[in-house]
C-alpha cells in the first residue's frame, strides 16, 4: 500500500483543508509531514466553521487517526487552542491523536527571536507569521533543538534553560520588543500538559508498521509548494520543504512508498506577505478577487495580494511535485467576473519563455495573459461537472489541458459538500 499525499502548488491557501477533510473517509491515517502553526486549513461544514493550525485535517473524521509527523515544529500553546475548540466542537481526539517523539517544539523564546528578526529587518521583512517557526527550524538543524518526545526526560527542565539562555544572548543584537515573556512561558508550561496527555509514538516506525499492514495513509502538506525552502522564491519562504519530497523527511517513508500525488490550486493565485508574485494585479480586479474570495490569511487575518492563475508557475511547481492529478479551488469566485484571465508565459529581457528563472525576485519578469469568457452566474447547487455553464467546463479543460494533468475535484465553495468529483 502506497501513502498518497495532498499539497499546494502556488503559495498556500489554496483550500487543502477542505479537501483533506473531504479525501480522509476513504483512508486509515492523516499524517501532517511539515509546518507548524503558520499553517491555517479551514473546513466548514454543519454550518460551523473551523480553522486547524497544527491538527491533521482529518480530526473530524471520527474512524480516522491522525499523526503530527516529525517534520511538524509544535507549540504548545497553539496546540492546546485547538483541543479546546475540538472539546468544545464535541470532536473526540484521545485515541486518535498521535504525536512523533521527534516532532520539534516552538518555544516562547523562538517566537521573541521571530518578532525581534523580523521587526529589525525594516521594509526587508520576509512576511513571517512571527509563529517562532523559523527560529525553531534553525535550532533543529542547528542540532540544538527540543523534541516532543524530550518532555519525558528526568532532564527536560535543564535542557529548556540551557536554550533558553542561547535565545536571549542572541536577542542581545535586536532592538527590543513588546513580549511579555514571563507570561508566556508560563502558559507554555501550562499547556505541555497537554501534550503529555497525547499519545507519542515512532512515527516513522507507526507509518511503515501501517503501510506494511495495508493501511490507506494521506500525507497532508501545509503552505504552498512556491515556499518551499529549496525551490521556492528564495527567501521569502517558508523553512521546511513543502513539496512531495518533504513527506519522506517529514513522516519517515521512503520515495517508493508514494502513491498519488493531488495537487491543490486555486481557480485563480493569491499570496501573502512579501515576496515576488508574477500575476499580481493592483487594480480594481486584484480588489474584487480579495473582496469576493474572502481573501485574508486564515492564520494572520492579512489581506492577500490577488492575481489570475498562473500557469508557468504551476507547470513548474507540478513538475518538482510530480503531480498526478489536480484539484481546483475556489472556481466560484470567478463566478462575478465577464472575462478571466491565465497566464500562458514570461517575457525577460524581451524573450519569452515558460520556464521560472533562478532568482524571481530580482529579475524583471512581465506576465503574458491570454483571456477567456466568463460563466457571470452562480455555481451554487452543482454537484456535477456536465451541469457547469459552459463557460466554466471550458475553462476547466482549458487549464487541464495547458498543465497535461487531470483535474479529479472541482471546489465550488466552502462547504464540505460544495465540490465536483469527476
Amino acid at each position: 500500500m502506497a501513502i498518497d499525499v495532498i499539497l499546494g502548488l502556488q503559495w498556500g491557501d489554496e483550500g487543502k483543508g477542505k479537501i483533506v477533510d473531504y479525501l480522509a473517509s476513504d483512508y486509515d491515517i492523516v499524517a501532517r509531514f511539515q509546518g507548524g502553526p503558520n499553517a491555517g486549513h479551514t473546513l466548514k461544514f454543519d454550518g460551523k466553521k473551523f480553522v486547524l493550525h497544527t491538527i491533521p485535517s482529518g480530526i473530524f473524521r471520527m474512524e480516522q487517526k491522525n499523526l503530527i509527523g516529525n517534520g511538524v515544529v509544535i507549540d504548545p500553546i497553539t496546540l492546546s487552542k485547538e483541543l479546546d475548540k475540538l472539546r468544545d466542537a464535541g470532536v473526540s481526539f484521545k485515541d486518535r491523536l498521535l504525536v512523533s517523539k521527534k516532532a520539534h517544539l516552538i518555544l516562547p523564546t523562538h517566537r521573541l527571536l521571530d518578532a525581534a528578526s523580523e521587526n529589525a529587518k525594516g521594509k526587508a521583512k520576509i512576511g513571517s507569521t512571527l509563529k517562532g517557526i523559523g527560529p525553531t527550524y534553525m535550532d533543529k538543524t542547528g542540532r540544538n533543538g527540543l523534541r516532543a518526545g524530550d518532555i519525558a526526560r528526568p532532564d527536560f527542565m535543564e535542557r529548556y534553560l540551557a536554550l533558553k539562555e542561547k535565545h536571549l544572548s542572541l536577542l542581545e543584537i535586536y532592538p527590543p520588543v513588546d513580549f511579555d515573556l514571563e507570561a508566556e512561558e508560563a502558559r507554555w508550561m501550562e499547556c505541555l500538559n497537554e501534550l503529555r496527555a497525547l499519545q507519542m509514538v515512532d512515527g516513522e516506525y507507526y507509518i511503515n508498521e501501517a503501510l506494511k499492514a495495508g493501511k490507506k495513509i494521506l500525507a497532508e502538506g501545509a503552505q504552498g509548494s512556491m515556499l518551499d525552502i529549496d525551490y521556492g522564491t528564495y527567501p521569502f519562504v517558508t523553512s521546511s520543504n513543502t513539496i512531495s519530497a518533504g513527506v519522506c523527511t517529514g513522516l519517515g517513508v521512503a520515495p517508493s512508498q508514494i502513491g498519488e500525488v493531488i495537487g491543490i490550486t486555486k481557480a485563480y493565485c493569491t499570496r501573502v506577505g512579501s515576496g515576488p508574485f508574477p500575476t499580481e494585479l493592483h487594480d480594481e480586479t486584484g480588489e474584487r478577487l480579495r473582496a469576493e474570495g474572502g481573501e485574508f490569511g486564515a492564520t494572520t487575518g492579512r489581506p492577500r495580494r490577488c492575481g489570475w492563475i498562473d500557469l508557468p508557475q504551476l507547470r513548474y511547481t507540478i513538475m518538482v511535485n510530480g503531480v498526478t492529478q489536480l484539484v481546483m479551488t475556489k472556481i466560484d469566485v470567478l463566478n462575478v467576473f465577464e472575462d478571466i484571465s491565465a497566464a500562458i508565459a514570461y517575457k525577460i529581457d524581451g524573450m519569452e519563455t515558460q520556464a521560472l528563472p533562478y532568482d524571481i525576485c530580482d529579475q524583471e519578469l512581465e506576465p503574458i495573459f491570454e483571456s477567456r469568457k466568463g460563466w457571470a452566474v452562480t455555481l451554487d447547487g452543482i454537484t456535477a461537472f456536465d451541469a457547469l455553464p459552459e463557460a466554466a467546463k471550458d475553462y476547466i479543460v482549458y487549464i487541464e489541458q495547458q498543465l497535461n494533468v487531470r483535474i479529479s475535484m472541482v471546489s465550488t465553495g466552502p462547504e464540505r459538500e460544495k465540490l465536483i468529483v469527476r
